[in-house]
């Protein structure tokens, strides 16, 4: 069988560490050389003739790390692999994935086609931010759902009286997978925003009295909508809220305001490294279910199989 090489970015080393650990391959030897003007030269420092290359790189700042994922690319292919993989646990710009006003870029588009020149074959990543941005992609996509680390960690918590709620409309569909797994009710925090990270109001679609609920989201910036939503559940007569959101950016005031919220627990993945501890956040690793799926994927066998029904 062909061999499997995993390389890592510079920032996703602490996630691609623990891949290759569980995998059992030890990570491949890449050094990153700068010039003075700040300009990036990775050099792949063992051969990957004919390999299926796996490269490991979340895009987070997304500029950064994006372009560095891009030279790695080029360079493998350059160094004649035979099948290079993207593994972007985050998806950086994904919510920019169409044209709502006049005069700007979807960006998530042409990050595909960056990808796509570049010289990936194939893209592996968890929760877009819309699942259509897969349709950007003229090659596979493997769209890996955190359901199969959240639902597993929730029924280990023995709660009985339990419903999801979504903390704004776009979400529903994914809040909906959860309450249909534990077979219980769904609850919409319907937002209005006057600008990007600002809320102006927002309304509780639902019976939340005397449940434990837990709001599911893709990511979590600010945390404003967040902690909204969690102090207004509160407001309803809930008797705790928790939240599970994929990617943790964490940006501006968002640990003051998780930590002043009425969230009893935020629960993440490790898509994205956390810039502070809180005693509020708890982190779950990612490791085991992109090393089986990079498995998978070099045998040749389903990826869907690590999906939870």
């Amino acid at each position: 069988m062909v061999e499997v090489k995993i390389l890592s970015g510079t920032n996703s080393s602490y996630l691609a560490e623990k891949i290759a650990d569980y995998y059992g391959n030890p990570l491949c030897d890449v050094k990153m050389n700068r010039f003075s003007d700040g300009e990036m030269q990775p050099v792949i420092n063992e051969s990957v003739r004919g390999a299926y290359v796996f490269f490991i790189q979340s895009t987070f700042p997304p500029a950064e790390n994006l372009m560095e994922l891009l030279l790695l690319i080029d360079a493998a292919k350059r160094a004649s692999a035979g099948y290079v993989t993207a593994v972007i646990p985050y998806f950086g710009y994904a919510r920019q994935d169409r044209k709502d006003q006049p005069r700007v870029p979807i960006s998530a588009k042409l990050i595909a086609n960056l990808l796509e020149a570049a010289g990936a074959n194939r893209i592996m990543t968890m929760d877009f931010h819309a699942d259509q941005i897969q349709g950007f992609f003229d090659i596979p996509v493997d769209h890996l759902k955190s359901e199969a680390i959240y639902i597993p960690y929730l029924q280990e918590q023995a709660m009985d009286n339990i419903i999801f709620a979504s903390p704004d409309v776009g979400g529903v569909k994914r809040a909906r997978s959860y309450s249909k797994h534990f077979r219980t009710e769904l609850v919409i925090c319907d937002k209005y925003r006057e600008k990007a990270n600002q809320i102006a109001g927002m309304t509780v679609i639902g019976n939340v009295e005397g449940r434990d609920v837990i709001l599911v989201d893709d990511m979590v910036d600010t945390a404003g909508t967040l902690c909204r939503a969690a102090d207004i559940i509160m407001e309803k007569g809930a008797t705790s809220v928790r939240a599970i959101c994929t990617h943790p950016i964490l940006s501006g005031k968002a640990y003051e305001n998780v930590e002043n919220s009425a969230l009893t627990e935020l629960i993440v993945c490790d898509t994205i490294p956390l810039k502070q501890s809180s005693p509020k956040i708890k982190v779950l690793s990612t490791a085991k279910l992109f090393a089986r799926a990079i498995r998978n994927t070099h045998e040749h066998r389903s990826i869907s199989a690590l999906f939870v029904d």
